[in-house]
């Protein structure tokens, strides 16, 4: 049975849910599952904006005729090739071989890339700028390459002010009845979600966000409209500021987020005792992550979050313990900056971890990597424990400054 649900009297949200999904790209957790939007117009012309996942496609295709009602489909835009947004296009394209394709040169040329489908004399191909009238609407096309592949577009209706926004503002997250971001509990139960979906999928692309952004700041938006999660009609403004935050790679929190890679627990036992010296010193919200334990995507966007970070590491093999050199290559290929850095290293013999930590953050742009790296071979002693706590005064009176900066007008 169709769930077909209304944006605006003429425009559609014809996509599902899939909650049995485990691994998002078969990389990132969702314990909260994703959605997969897709938008029908009902205009004098009529208008799909992008397909969905075939985990979803049964519902998908259900969706899609009832909102038809027997119309034909005269236009697909198709903003987005990944296939969890295009795994059922060649479908409807046997369906309905009246529709004439509208997506940007390259997305035309994926299209022959993924499906055997013969699309010749189907396919307008737009340029930045162009307008498709189909009635009451009138869509314009604003490039948008590299966010976060080189074909992808965004769309814009002129007439209700909704911006189609690809995966540019989604988030992991299944859909449960409520389709807008004003009907959930959005900052406390979905933005970490948003925040783990831009770093991890998009984070690399900060500068290619950005020019989206300037771009969208010239168009009057009443609505957005993503590929994955809630749909904005409110607030609009305070989820583009942290997209201006993640792009620019700003901090969001002036705070001090801890990774430790211990293996018999004497790296944890340092990396706690510096948590409680900062909780001491007025630090809030401190955070501690296992790095053998948290999933790396978790710790990547916490990487963003945060404004100081400290990376515990003991020496394994002689180089940097295997899943701390995950996270800290994760973060490299993600294009973090414009951080504070400390790091503390253990072994029992030969302490590398730190040299190579160092090394590696090192090939990071605007990092600043304080120069001392606290050592520790084995375990905590006195010299360490003054250590940590000179590392905690000098972070907390850092955050503090930050803050201070942040409030200022």
């Amino acid at each position: 049975m169709h769930c077909v649900r209304k944006i605006t009297p003429d425009i559609l949200l014809i996509g599902g849910s899939d909650r049995r999904l485990s691994l998002f790209e078969n990389v990132f957790p969702v314990p909260r599952g994703v959605s997969y939007n897709a938008y029908l117009v009902l205009d004098e012309k009529t208008v799909l904006l992008d397909t969905a996942d075939s985990a979803v496609g049964a519902h998908f295709y259900e969706n899609l005729e009832h909102g038809l009602q027997g119309r034909p489909l005269d236009y697909v835009i198709v903003n987005h090739m990944e296939p969890d947004h295009c795994s059922t296009l060649g479908a409807v394209l046997r369906t309905h071989p009246e529709a004439q394709i509208v997506a940007s040169a390259k997305a035309i040329s994926m299209i022959g890339q993924f499906f055997d489908a013969d699309v010749t004399g189907r396919c307008t191909a737009v340029k930045e700028g162009d307008v498709l009238p189909t009635g009451r609407h009138s869509f314009t096309f604003v490039l948008a390459p590299m966010v976060h592949w080189p074909e992808v577009m965004v769309t814009y209706d002129a007439t209700d002010k909704v911006l189609f926004s690809a995966d540019a503002f989604g988030t992991f997250g299944a859909l449960n009845g409520n389709i807008f971001a004003d009907e959930v509990n959005f900052e406390a139960e979905w933005l970490p979600d948003a925040r783990r979906y831009y770093t991890n999928i998009v984070g690399k692309y900060g500068p290619q966000v950005q020019t989206l952004l300037k771009k969208a700041a010239g168009l009057d938006i009443q609505l957005v409209c993503p590929l994955h999660g809630p749909i904005w009609r409110k607030s609009i403004g305070w989820f583009v500021e942290k997209y201006q935050r993640w792009s620019s790679y700003t901090p969001e929190d002036e705070t001090v987020a801890i990774f430790c890679g211990s293996i018999y627990g004497n790296t944890e036992n340092a990396a706690e005792i510096l948590a409680a010296r900062l909780a001491d010193n007025g630090v809030r919200d401190v955070r501690l992550y296992d790095v053998s334990h948290v999933h790396v995507s978790y710790l990547v966007a916490e990487a963003f979050r945060c404004s100081h970070l400290v990376f515990a590491s003991a020496t394994y093999n002689g180089e940097i313990y295997t899943p701390m050199e995950n996270l800290l290559r994760d973060l490299k290929s993600h294009g973090l900056r414009n951080r504070t850095v400390a790091l503390i290293e253990n072994g029992t013999w030969a302490p590398q971890s730190g040299k190579q930590m160092r090394e590696l953050l090192s090939t990071m742009k605007d990092m600043t990597i304080l120069e001392d790296t606290v050592t520790l071979k084995s375990s905590v002693k006195p010299p360490q424990l003054q250590s940590l706590s000179s590392l905690a005064l000098l972070f907390s009176r850092d955050v503090r400054l930050l803050a201070s900066a942040k409030q200022e007008p």
